[in-house]
């Protein structure tokens, strides 16, 4: 049997570079703001904003030589501990187009790489998009 995407009440689709600015706070803090309130979400990352989940980033920043001890968790360390703290209600996707692009082919083990085609079945399985980012 097929896979299907499953139902969200929400989906936030995450375009662009989100380092540039405060984008990667805002996702963060809105899929978190969401899940509280018990919905489900779906994140949905396109462009430069695949690189959240790149595989290569580790687990934590680089050394900041001002703070050497301290332990500044990486993007895609932030998603693990969000979709692992809300399993069955957080689903996380990267587009395959855009992660091909710019390099970031590997990702995650827990982001699913769609292609550019799907994205109409995850629209379709949402009740509410929220875009971010430049389109």
């Amino acid at each position: 049997m097929a896979w299907t995407v499953p139902h969200t009440d929400v989906m936030l689709k995450v375009l662009g570079a989100p380092h540039r600015t405060e984008l990667v706070t805002t996702v963060f803090r809105l899929a978190q703001a969401l899940l509280d309130r018990g919905a489900s979400v779906q994140v949905w990352t396109c462009g430069d904003a695949t690189g959240l989940t790149h595989a290569g980033l580790g687990d934590s920043k680089p050394l900041n030589l001002v703070d050497r001890h301290a332990d500044h968790p990486s993007t895609a360390r932030l998603v693990r501990e969000l979709l692992a703290a809300h399993t069955g209600r957080l689903d996380w996707y990267a587009c395959r187009f855009c992660c091909e692009d710019r390099g970031v082919r590997e990702q995650i083990p827990q982001v699913r790489k769609r292609p550019p085609t799907k994205f109409w079945e995850h629209v379709r399985a949402t009740d509410k998009i929220l875009v971010m980012g430049v389109c």
